[in-house]
């Protein structure tokens, strides 16, 4: 596997920090990896640029900042352009493709478009876009198993939240699958 680093980037409100947390805490601590994770937002308290840089590898991590982005999860068009020049050379680009227009996207980058938002409206609430984009990075990644990204949920979100929670991970999950060609196994 090696390293790899990522970022989750939106704006406040999205849950990117928490969306962040998840998939570093299903790493670590559920698929026996090792990971670090910095976080960033403005100071505004809803609507402000914010992301959660994660580093998830098969050795320890030495330096926790994210340096040679190879994956951008953008969930805003903001976060779009401020990011996606950073990324390395044959990165991947995880975007919703109702709130962020790529437009030419270079042709080394492997990019993949999911509706979260609407996905997440269809469920019950808008609120577990991060859910189900949480869902979507471990298909279309493989970097965490499904079951440690539901295991991370369960210890992430408040019980009376998890079924809600659990959904918006199966669907995100189930659509990068489908989108892949592939079967849950």
């Amino acid at each position: 596997m090696g390293m790899t680093e990522l970022r989750f980037a939106g704006f406040g409100g999205q849950g990117i920090i928490l969306a962040g947390m998840i998939v570093g805490q299903a790493a670590a601590i559920h698929d026996n990896k090792f990971a670090t994770l910095t976080q960033n937002f403005g100071p505004e308290a809803r609507g402000g640029a914010c992301y959660a840089g994660l580093i998830i590898s098969d050795r320890e991590v030495m330096y926790p900042y994210v340096h040679q982005m190879s994956l951008l999860v953008a969930m805003s068009q903001e976060a779009y352009l401020k990011f996606a020049p950073d990324l390395v050379e044959g990165g991947s680009l995880l975007y919703e493709s109702e709130l962020v227009n790529p437009g030419e996207i270079r042709p080394t980058i492997k990019a993949y478009g999911i509706p979260a938002t609407r996905l997440a409206e269809e469920i019950g609430r808008s609120i577990v876009q991060n859910i189900v984009m949480v869902g979507f990075f471990t298909a279309i990644t493989g970097l965490i198993s499904f079951k440690a990204a539901l295991e991370s949920l369960r210890s992430s979100v408040p019980p009376s939240t998890f079924y809600l929670n659990r959904q918006a991970l199966k669907r995100g999950y189930h659509y990068g699958l489908e989108l892949l060609g592939k079967s849950d196994a």
